[in-house]
């Protein structure tokens, strides 16, 4: 394993790795990056006592660790892991956020970041549950082709594919957008398998007659048997769905632009959500036609 990666006269430590949150996907990049043979000290809001080296405070993190990496759910959260952490922030650290949060915090987050002297990484991913345990994540990365280089030796171990999309806040736009295609696309699964109940024929049926179409995916193969079985463990959740959802209507209004579709969408989401089905996977919307 490469522990050091050299750029100019700086060597970029990655004995020690942070990470901060561990949900259904941090707690799984944590588990790859040990298994990898780093040193992962790590932090959540949530206590997890059976978290190897879990720290008190953010800061404590980043006090032993020069690459920190978070997976938390909003930008109020990014925020205040980072002013937690501006303390212990040097211009030795590199601050990779993999969390999916609006563009304004994104931006946000790296000026903090930047004002300590540290360094910063947009590194949002796409795959959830299965893929992050297996360490077959795609990061999107926004920021310097260097800086990414640095951090590559780690990343690749809970990835399958790294790829530099653009500038600070151009990749946490295309996980935004990408979203928009999966939550609607799950939406109209839904309204089809329901027509497809309704004239009496057996979904897996219709998940044959897909397979062969031109818009089949590994999301609606993944998807449509766990609707028709009504099973929705979570690998994506309902409401991180929709909270992106709702970033990319926010991105749309900046821009002056009316998404019908995706409005549709989310107003869907926010029905169930506020009916406790938000820890759900977002495959839940299914429960409205089946």
């Amino acid at each position: 394993m490469d522990l050091c990666r050299f750029q100019g006269a700086r060597a970029v430590s990655l004995a020690a790795v942070g990470i901060i949150g561990l949900g259904i996907v941090g707690s799984r990049v944590a588990e790859n990056y040990r298994a990898a043979g780093h040193q992962v000290r790590v932090w959540s809001r949530t206590p997890r006592n059976q978290e190897p080296n879990f720290l008190e405070t953010p800061a404590a993190v980043a006090s032993v660790a020069s690459v920190v990496q978070i997976f938390v759910n909003t930008g109020e959260s990014l925020l205040a892991v980072l002013e937690a952490m501006r303390p212990a922030l040097t211009t030795e650290h590199i601050i990779i956020n993999s969390s999916t949060v609006s563009l304004p915090a994104t931006q946000a987050a790296e000026q903090l970041v930047t004002a300590c002297g540290a360094q910063f990484l947009d590194c949002p991913f796409t795959g959830s549950k299965l893929a992050a345990a297996a360490g077959q994540l795609i990061y999107y990365v926004g920021g310097s082709a260097d800086l990414l280089e640095k951090v590559r030796p780690l990343l690749v171990h809970s990835s399958k594919e790294i790829l530099l999309l653009g500038e600070i806040g151009d990749a946490t736009v295309l996980k935004l957008v990408t979203n928009m295609v999966s939550a609607t696309t799950v939406q109209i699964l839904a309204e089809a398998m329901a027509v497809t109940a309704a004239a009496g024929i057996p979904q897996e049926k219709f998940l044959r007659a897909m397979e062969g179409n031109a818009n089949c995916s590994g999301l609606v193969r993944m998807k449509v048997p766990a609707m028709a079985a009504g099973d929705f463990s979570p690998h994506f959740s309902l409401k991180n769905m929709l909270k992106d959802s709702r970033f990319a209507l926010e991105l749309a209004a900046a821009h002056g632009l009316d998404l019908p579709v995706l409005t549709a969408t989310s107003d869907c989401m926010a029905e169930l959500d506020a009916q406790g089905r938000g820890e759900e996977d977002f495959a839940v919307l299914a429960t409205k036609y089946l």
